[in-house]
């Protein structure tokens, strides 16, 4: 996967401050993905996949791609987790999660299935699943933040589900991009990550059949099993950030080193701390992904504990990698200077794309306070980032 991938790298440098400044999404590039198999990374072998289920690997592929263009690497991360937790349904769901996981990775593998998760509910509307009286259901609501939606053919939509005399639950409905009342609305100018495709969608009484719906747990059950599958679904976009301050590291020290006169002491101080933060924020995405693919197929213990196993140096490295990776673009602009401030320079992008890590969730920066706290201290909390947000809204 990376040995295809890294084909088109340089196509995908040379392309990208044009759709950075455009906005425009990168179609060309993700059809050749489809094309050569890249978009079936992470679904597996048996279902017509590559079958690369190693967390470090994809993390290790979406850097060299996020070193040419973050947005892109952004965008791919949102194919790749669907392929990694659909897997995941497919080897240890029930058998109607089964089935439903394995017509989707079918369909990534044979059939340009292209499989966006919605998960933000935008602001003005709160994502609810009803029963339709027909065995089905009604979905409706809005989500911000969709990555990779220009090329979706299909949505995971992550919503409550609202049933008379139950309590609320969590639920993921699949919903093919056709589906009556659904829009999606090209609404993204982001200040980074700009050609990701990172659009919203609309749901206005959209009909799911019930076999295409994932049911979760209840809200505010405070279930700890749910932070493996997420810390599975994010983790390797650390990669992204990792990519992103290398990028800005080879730009910097060329720029040194082409300079007719040695460096002053002041350059030779950043390039020094440019190379301990690099080093160090790579070491510790690398020791998270090992730990996440060490735990990811055991299921012997408790799976509460495993949850937070995982999911504990998942943020302890967020954190690290999101304050480092800002930390060495932000000393590579003071080494190139005030060439480096121009909106065509590409340390320009890079110092914007860099940022957008810190509003990921698992977990914001806000909520991963709260959360490696909570843990330290003995906090009980929800700590389901999607099951707390629908408590806190509903108190409110």
């Amino acid at each position: 996967m990376l040995a295809l991938v890294e084909q088109d790298v340089a196509r995908i440098r040379d392309g990208a401050a044009a759709l950075d400044r455009s906005g425009e999404f990168p179609v060309e590039t993700f059809e050749r993905f489809l094309d050569n198999g890249v978009m079936a990374g992470t679904v597996p072998e048996e279902l017509g996949g590559m079958g690369v289920s190693c967390l470090s690997d994809v993390a290790t592929v979406l850097a060299a791609v996020a070193e040419a263009d973050a947005s892109t690497a952004l965008a791919l991360h949102v194919q790749f987790s669907r392929g990694l937790t659909l897997a995941y349904d497919w080897q240890h769901g029930s058998a109607p999660v089964r089935a439903l996981a394995e017509r989707l990775l079918r369909g990534m593998a044979s059939e340009r299935f292209v499989i966006c998760g919605a998960v933000k509910d935008h602001h003005t509307a709160v994502t609810r699943v009803t029963p339709d009286g027909r065995g089905g259901w009604l979905l409706s609501g809005r989500k911000t933040l969709v990555s990779l939606a220009p090329l979706a053919t299909h949505f995971v939509v992550h919503t409550q589900k609202v049933v008379d005399g139950e309590p609320v639950t969590l639920a993921a409905a699949v919903l093919d991009r056709s589906a009556p009342g659904l829009t999606v609305l090209p609404e993204w100018d982001g200040l980074g990550m700009r050609a990701s495709g990172t659009y919203g969608i609309v749901l206005d009484g959209c009909r799911v059949p019930a076999e295409d719906v994932l049911h979760r747990g209840v809200v505010g059950a405070h279930s700890d099993r749910a932070l493996a599958g997420q810390t599975v679904s994010s983790i390797t976009m650390l990669g992204i950030y990792a990519g992103v301050a290398r990028a800005a590291r080879d730009i910097a020290i060329g720029a040194a080193a082409r300079r007719p006169a040695a460096p002053p002491a002041a350059v030779r101080g950043l390039v020094s701390d440019i190379e301990s933060n690099l080093y160090t924020l790579q070491a510790s995405a690398a020791a998270a992904l090992a730990n996440a693919d060490e735990l990811n197929d055991d299921l012997t213990g408790d799976l509460d504990e495993r949850g937070r196993r995982m999911m504990v140096p998942f943020q302890c490295a967020k954190l690290a990698v999101n304050r480092l990776a800002l930390s060495v673009v932000n000393d590579c602009l003071t080494v190139v200077g005030g060439a480096g401030y121009g909106a065509a320079h590409p340390l320009s992008r890079l110092y914007r794309d860099v940022r957008a890590g810190w509003f990921m969730q698992p977990y914001t920066y806000v909520d991963a306070v709260d959360f490696l706290s909570g843990q330290a201290l003995g906090i009980d909390r929800d700590n389901d980032y999607m099951s707390y947000r629908v408590s806190a809204s509903a108190a409110r």
